[in-house]
């Protein structure tokens, strides 16, 4: 009797034990094929979120612009929608919130987006893009967004340009089979369409703009986010940690990315990653949201205070 009391003491202290108990709170986290989510991507790697109660799993989404269905639908709880995406559903009167920073556009990270141009093609003005096809993950996604701005200050007329939507994954092969001249995309996907030989990269189109705004962050249906307290509190908490891993340990981040994207390891590592900040805050959002009244992508005009959970 006396060694199973013991038994029963060891076992309540390990239920107790931080990380040692079987996790609070499962989450379907979804992103697009980049480095944006790497804080989250490294949370589950690295065992953060378990630290932290939640059981993560991380869900591969083709166009960014799903992801606000995605979350409605609780197909996952958690996405990474860029700021665009967001602005957009959130206009439309979706109730999806913010609830963590995830990725910046900064000056090291900011030439790895570009404008890839198939072979035979010489594209590097906006001008040039006149009366072409161009491939964008997402119609009001952050690559298209600010492809068009950049198309804009450089004096050209955005509908005279022919757009459509293709996925990070089908960019090598449309761009093969002459479907698109171009797509609009990241890294390491350039990276690997560059060394497959399919095109060459006509601009760096968010380099020249130069700005530092937020590209990605994390948001949920705003139901869910109200009703789980405790797991936004914890998700949030991972993300910080995890976030000085993704600014800071080159291992770590490269390998976390690699496995989620499924790109070679080597691919991944010469690239340049982005940049997380898990802070965010309405101001944040002001030059989104003005960029996108500019395009006429907004009914009326966001109060950005709301679309972040407190």
């Amino acid at each position: 009797m006396k060694k199973f009391a013991l038994f029963l003491a060891a076992s309540a202290a390990l239920l107790m034990a931080p990380g040692a108990a079987s996790a609070q709170h499962r989450i379907k986290i979804g992103c697009t094929a980049t480095s944006d989510c790497s804080s989250a991507m490294i949370a589950v790697d690295q065992g953060i979120f378990r630290r932290h109660g939640i059981e993560a799993e991380m869900v591969l989404i083709g166009i960014n612009s799903n992801i606000p269905a995605a979350l409605l639908s609780n197909s996952i709880q958690i996405g990474g929608p860029t700021s665009s995406v967001f602005l957009q559903a959130a206009d439309g009167g979706l109730p999806i919130v913010a609830v963590a920073g995830a990725s910046v556009m900064s000056p090291v990270t900011n030439p790895v987006v570009a404008a890839f141009v198939r072979n035979g093609l010489t594209l590097s003005k906006p001008a040039d893009f006149v009366g072409r096809k161009v491939g964008a993950p997402g119609f009001g996604a952050y690559l298209h967004v600010l492809f068009v701005k950049w198309l804009m200050e450089g004096g050209v007329d955005p509908a005279r340009v022919n757009f459509v939507e293709v996925s990070f994954p089908t960019m090598a092969d449309v761009v093969r089979s002459q479907a698109v001249d171009v797509v609009l995309a990241g890294e390491p996907t350039v990276a690997r369409m560059v060394q497959a030989g399919v095109g060459t990269v006509g601009a760096r189109y968010v380099a020249e703009l130069n700005r530092t705004d937020p590209i990605i962050f994390y948001a949920a249906a705003r139901a869910w986010a109200t009703q789980n307290p405790q797991a936004v509190a914890a998700f949030r908490a991972a993300i910080r940690e995890a976030a000085e891993i993704a600014n800071t340990d080159d291992a770590k981040a490269t390998q976390s990315i690699a496995n989620f994207t499924k790109q070679q390891i080597e691919l991944v590592r010469s690239v340049p990653r982005s940049r997380q900040q898990p802070a965010l805050v309405a101001n944040d959002l002001r030059w989104w949201i003005e960029v996108m009244k500019q395009q006429k992508l907004l009914q009326g005009t966001p109060n950005p205070e709301p679309l972040i959970l407190p």
